[in-house]
């Protein structure tokens, strides 16, 4: 509690302020953070003009792939129930315990 109200009362100090501005790490931190929101902001432009691409493409396009994800899902989950082990004890067949 100490610790942040000293803290706080040495960041409102406009003269600290000012030196650790003008201060090496703080500007180099400053310049990388800069760089990074630019690229996440160029990244972001580019991700949604390809979305933009690919919804702007044939109409039945996006369609078709909706629906074939949809279908191999539903294969894939169908599959995946029939194939797993059962409670134990639930076995059908010449090994199972009646």
């Amino acid at each position: 509690m100490v610790l942040r109200r000293l803290l706080a009362a040495l960041l409102h100090s406009p003269q600290l302020v000012e030196r650790l501005s003008e201060s090496r790490p703080i500007r180099r931190a400053a310049q990388l953070t800069a760089f990074a929101l630019l690229q996440a902001q160029l990244h972001g432009q580019d991700a949604a003009r390809r979305l933009r691409a690919l919804a702007a493409g044939p109409a039945g396009d996006l369609g078709r792939r909706a629906a074939r994800f949809r279908d191999t899902f539903a294969r894939e989950l169908r599959r995946g129930l029939r194939d797993r082990p059962g409670p134990p004890g639930s076995q059908r067949g010449p090994g199972a315990n009646s």
